[in-house]
């Protein structure tokens, strides 16, 4: 159990407006559902409509891409409002987005952004993590996203950073193993050693999911399947944590059936790493 005692849901998906009729009209067995928070923030209508009947039915999560944690603009206080009635409106188990920043001077690149590595970044960014948890009442879990390149500034690796923040501001944690294994490939070191940081006990979920491998670097696009080589990572992390497993496939999205059969195949993966 993590630290924060919130429960091991299973395997789940995140929710997809192409799997809306499937998942409405077949109930299909899965364990839970994980809802991009902002596809349900400032809008009404279908996608609530939706929304609230698949909660009637799952489990759900909330994860977002526009926090901005690390970004130096104040938090946007009416999204954060928003973020909350969407929980409680959802009853979330949890709410999580990335450690990153996505704009500056109030606009949005709708990317995420690397961070730096540094002590004044930590400060900072755990500050902000503790305002928003103090609006949300509960732990926010924040993931780890892909990089491309690095700040030279950096004083600090990724996985010590995102250690001593997760300590700093008593936050929890989202692995994404396949950004470890992309972000490993990118700039050349051993996902042994990021894993040998991370506080296991503070990690309540686990993403996995496909990439596109360029050769001389790879890039984070959600689209499956997801290789051996992640999956064995997603093992490794399991063994350490028993946290809830979520694919993520967000861009040529197969039919409901093959989307939930290629996140099925994480228990080979956790039976076999049980086993070692």
């Amino acid at each position: 159990m993590n630290r924060f005692s919130l429960p091991n849901l299973g395997i789940g998906l995140g929710l997809r407006t192409v799997h809306y009729a499937h998942i409405l009209e077949h109930n299909p067995a899965v364990e839970w559902f994980e809802i991009l928070s902002e596809n349900y923030m400032q809008t009404k209508g279908r996608p609530l409509h939706f929304l609230d009947r698949v909660a009637e039915r799952y489990p759900i999560a909330m994860h977002g891409v526009s926090l901005s944690i690390g970004g130096t603009d104040p938090l946007d206080r009416a999204y954060l409002a928003e973020l909350e009635a969407l929980r409680n409106r959802t009853k979330a188990l949890w709410v999580s987005d990335h450690l990153c920043w996505t704009g500056v001077a109030g606009k949005n690149t709708h990317d995420l952004l690397p961070m730096p590595y540094t002590e004044e970044s930590l400060r900072h960014t755990a500050a902000r993590i503790r305002q928003v948890q103090d609006v949300l009442g509960a732990p926010l879990a924040l993931e780890n996203p892909s990089t491309y390149v690095e700040h030279v500034g950096n004083t600090m690796k990724e996985w010590d950073f995102l250690a001593a923040l997760a300590s700093e501001a008593d936050c929890a944690l989202l692995l994404d193993v396949n950004n470890v294994y992309v972000s490993a490939y990118n700039h050349g070191f051993d996902a042994a050693d990021y894993f040998a940081a991370i506080p296991f006990d503070r990690v309540v979920q686990l993403h996995v999911s496909g990439h596109t491998n360029h050769g001389t670097h790879i890039v984070d696009t959600h689209i499956g399947p997801v290789i051996d080589p992640v999956w064995e990572l997603l093992g490794e992390a399991y063994r350490k944590t028993n946290a809830s497993i979520l694919l993520e496939w967000d861009a040529e999205i197969p039919s409901f059936e093959e989307t939930h059969a290629d996140a099925l195949r994480a228990k080979d993966f956790l039976v076999a790493k049980a086993g070692a």
